[in-house]
């Protein structure tokens, strides 16, 4: 940064002619006077003479303490860090930044910094703003060094985030030719590492444990096709119809499981594209209308006829609705019905919100089993789920989706009077402005 020097000697005593220019009317003026003053004998000519001199002489003295004054006015204050250049500087950064004094309260900020944390405030102390353990340490031995310090920390809210704290001290010149310690905060999200690093492991975990029967299955089948089911026809037709079977649920494990990788990976990121439920569940109930005629439900759709506009991702809404249907329509096929509704609610904060209901008139669920539907690889009848071709991933998969969209999941059901599977979504305040 470029601090403005000090006016130098050569600039105070300019070149004397230059002066007497900038003055020659004032002096031309007092000229004239004093002579008419000699002429009419008011004032004798030594004295003119005299008089002359010393106005000269104020008008050649290089007096500069207004224009000083002008100059530390342009400057726009006594401290360079408050200037415009280093506020573009710190707003300019891709990361969350804060810049702050050596006292730790907030000289600028980003707009990435003011949305991590709203609770900065310019001019005061940034521990007050940043309750974690982690940076509130990491601050005060910075400030206390005056050396570098990082700090790795559990963002819980609104989701989980593992940010990076970076502080790093900042000499900046003074308008005296001294330096001020400043602190840099950057803040760097390293919540796409960790959850690649956590989409491995539970990738290898989840695939090595359910993909370990249907693999079984299939190398059994194989061998009896090889030996004693060789020259069978009817054993090799009914084997290779269980094997295929037993592909395909690999096939759909392996997908549900991508899926629910893509969609914890960006957890932390909430859609901004604003898109209409309306269609999306039309799309679903049409593209399920195979299954629900094949297992003898009938499907009740009520939408309204209007736009319902959330912000969101339109290719994991299309799966959460899928989820959600096809597991009516599966598990809930003996009562023979499916209601698919959409209506508008209040949470208990009174904030508004969208709300798909699936129900269906099946079995039911035992109360027991609730809390734990939305566990991974978690099923209430093991055996009726697997002849269902279900991988015990739907639900969970619901639910980070749901997540995402900073939205809820509400389950109810009673045994013997079907359940009722509730998608509950934030209504955007464009769509409520156009609705009200």
């Amino acid at each position: 940064m470029a601090v403005e020097a000090p006016p130098s000697s050569s600039s105070i005593f300019s070149p004397w002619p230059d002066r007497l220019r900038h003055s020659a009317i004032v002096l031309l003026v007092a000229g004239l006077a004093l002579l008419v003053l000699v002429a009419l004998g008011e004032l004798s000519p030594l004295r003119a003479g005299v008089v002359f001199a010393l106005m000269a002489a104020a008008a050649l003295v290089p007096w500069r303490l207004h224009h000083a004054a002008i100059s530390r006015e342009d400057r726009g204050g006594t401290v360079p860090v408050e200037a415009p250049a280093v506020a573009a500087v710190v707003a300019g950064m891709p990361d969350p930044a804060v810049l702050l004094d050596r006292a730790g309260r907030v000289i600028h900020l980003n707009a990435a910094a003011a949305q991590l944390a709203p609770a900065l405030r310019k001019n005061e102390l940034a521990q007050f703003a940043l309750r974690s353990p982690e940076i509130i340490t990491a601050l005060r031995e910075a400030i206390a060094t005056t050396e570098p310090r990082r700090a790795t920390y559990l963002d819980h809210v609104p989701v989980d985030r593992w940010m990076e704290l970076m502080i790093t001290p900042v000499p900046v010149p003074t308008a005296f030719g001294g330096t001020e310690k400043c602190m840099l905060m950057t803040f760097h999200d390293q919540t796409p590492l960790r959850r690649v690093e956590e989409m491995r492991a539970d990738f290898v975990a989840n695939a090595s444990h359910e993909l370990r029967t249907p693999l079984a299955a299939l190398s059994g089948f194989i061998d009896t096709l090889q030996g004693p089911a060789k020259d069978d026809p009817k054993a090799r037709d009914r084997f290779l119809t269980i094997m295929h079977a037993q592909a395909t649920r690999m096939a759909r494990l392996i997908d549900d499981l991508l899926s629910l990788s893509r969609v914890e990976l960006s957890a932390h990121v909430r859609p901004d594209t604003l898109v209409d439920l309306v269609p999306i569940i039309r799309q679903v109930a049409d593209g399920l209308e195979p299954l629900a005629r094949e297992r003898q439900v009938v499907v009740e759709i009520n939408l309204p006829e209007t736009l319902v506009m959330i912000a969101g991702d339109r290719e994991e809404l299309l799966r959460l609705f899928e989820n959600l249907i096809e597991n009516a329509l599966k598990y809930g096929a003996s009562g023979g019905k499916v209601i698919v509704s959409l209506s508008w609610a209040a949470t208990g904060e009174g904030a508004p919100e969208i709300r798909v209901m699936v129900r269906d008139f099946g079995p039911g669920i035992a109360p027991e089993h609730l809390p734990r539907l939305t566990e991974r690889f978690y099923r209430v009848d093991v055996g009726d789920s697997r002849s269902q071709g279900g991988t015990g991933l739907g639900l969970s998969l619901v639910k980070h989706i749901l997540n995402r969209h900073r939205g809820r999941l509400l389950i109810e059901s009673v045994p013997k009077n079907g359940a009722t599977f509730t998608a509950c979504f934030p209504q955007p305040k464009s769509a409520q402005s156009t609705q009200s």
